[in-house]
């Protein structure tokens, strides 16, 4: 795959030999040579990563970097610092600066470009995401994602082992948030069958395990759908190269080298745990847009859209089976006469309370929706006639026994008494000629029979 990567460094040679050998791997090249220009190119062009020396004059790599991860515009193009330093105290600042990856030159091509096709790889697969995101939060339905602080919520750490690491590791602990907690599992196979149980928030896997392929288990753990996007960190020696470059190909998110830094794994256990959150929280306001498409925002129910898209799957699915399909359409008795006298407040307040009302009475396989106005419908399969005539008639008296209750003007609280009228309309499973939108005006023929007929009934389709 190919991407397009950005080069920050203050000397030109440097630059262009780099820019040189990544063309030369076809991918597309961005370069900078300060940070104040590095920022303003990411944030014009985007690109899918950014790979940034630390000792440049004025703002450094480090400082860079924290403006790249604090920026929501930026925050989640994966950065890749690429220096002459070599000390560990260099490699936990540049990972605490937001740092995706710290490599100390001179850096193996075959490692670098393994880096960047798999860091691009990730980033790519958060950009349809973003994209919807972007679009829900351009509407004001969600609010912008950004890279957060871990907050206190519980997070599972798998990690996959058959040595002594786990000495290692635990010298970290400290350095994440207390809610982190550790489950060790000493065989591959014995971890799939943990996965299938449940999935972890990060998965550390030792690419020297003997007791099974490692490099099988990280594959096993892109297969499976619950683990699909699980962050993978593998732990690896310096004789592991191609194992690892292998390893970052399958889709392992991170990695580190033996021996395992506590500070530096809980440092890269961080950014991983971070990145997992962005991408939940990324699947959460998407999950929430499309709940909102379909959604009537004052009371709740389906909205019309929804009912359009449903109905005749239900319908091919009640012929499909043989079974009846009923359908109610409600309306608000006087309502005009609520909002005109009353206000829309009020008005507001008796669609929702009769909404409350029709959702009490949905079954699990039922569809409440606000049809528009004060209109609802509710499509009931596997219901007859009888039944609906039924269903139809305990709402309706519902709604005129119970009245609904005002806020308090000043005077003590006051209630106003409400009725409906319902036509319904059924469907029998040979019928091949009715429509979804014959259905609909058989039902509303019915309801406006009982307008005609006073209010406050239910009326069935005629004959």
């Amino acid at each position: 795959m190919t991407a397009r990567v950005l080069v920050v460094d203050d000397l030109l040679p440097n630059v262009k030999l780099l820019e040189a050998k990544l063309r030369a791997e076809y991918f597309d090249v961005l370069t900078a040579l300060s940070g104040e220009e590095a920022i303003s190119i990411a944030n014009e062009q985007q690109p899918d990563i950014i790979l940034l020396d630390v000792m440049m004059p004025g703002m450094d790599g480090f400082e860079t970097c924290r403006n790249l991860k604090s920026n929501a515009a930026t925050c989640h193009i994966p950065v890749v610092m690429v220096t002459a330093l070599d000390q560990q105290a260099d490699r936990l600042a540049g990972l605490n600066a937001g740092a995706d990856d710290f490599l100390t030159k001179p850096v193996q091509d075959i490692a670098l470009f393994a880096r960047v096709r798999s860091l691009s790889r990730l980033k790519q697969m958060t950009d349809e995401l973003r994209h919807r995101h972007a679009q829900g939060a351009e509407l004001g339905v969600v609010s912008p994602a950004a890279l957060e602080e871990l907050g206190d919520e519980e997070r599972q750490i798998m990690v996959v082992t058959d040595d002594d690491l786990i000495d290692g590791l635990e010298g970290g602990v400290a350095e994440l948030p207390a809610a982190c907690n550790f489950t060790y599992v000493s065989d591959g196979r014995a971890a799939l069958e943990a996965l299938r149980e449940g999935t972890p928030d990060v998965i550390l896997v030792d690419l020297g395990m003997e007791s099974y392929d490692p490099l099988r288990l990280c594959s096993a753990v892109r297969s499976f759908e619950g683990s699909r996007l699980a962050p993978i960190l593998a732990i690896a020696r310096s004789a592991d190269t191609r194992r690892l470059v292998r390893a970052l190909d399958i889709g392992v998110n991170d990695y580190m080298m033996r021996p395992v830094d506590p500070q530096e794994a809980a440092a890269r256990i961080r950014t991983q745990l971070k990145r997992i959150r962005y991408v939940e929280n990324l699947r959460a306001s998407f999950n929430e847009t499309l709940e909102l498409a379909v959604t009537d925002q004052l009371t709740g129910l389906y909205n019309r859209r929804y009912l359009a898209t449903q109905l005749p799957r239900l319908m091919q699915e009640a012929r499909s089976k043989g079974k009846p399909l009923s359908l109610m359409l409600l309306d608000i008795d006087h309502f005009k006469r609520v909002n005109d006298t009353l206000g829309h407040d009020v008005g507001d307040m008796v669609l929702k309370e009769t909404a409350e009302r029709l959702r009490l009475s949905v079954r699990g396989v039922d569809l409440a929706c606000r049809y528009g106005g004060e209109e609802f419908i509710f499509v009931m399969p596997d219901t007859d006639t009888t039944f609906a005539e039924i269903v139809a008639e305990r709402l309706r008296a519902s709604i005129a026994k119970d009245p609904v209750k005002l806020p308090d003007d000043g005077l003590g609280s006051s209630e106003l008494g409400v009725t409906v009228s319902i036509g319904v309309a059924s469907m029998d499973p040979n019928d091949t000629i009715e429509t979804p939108q014959s259905l609909i005006k058989a039902a509303d023929e019915a309801l406006y029979r009982a307008k005609d007929e006073g209010r406050n009934r239910v009326v069935l389709r005629a004959a």
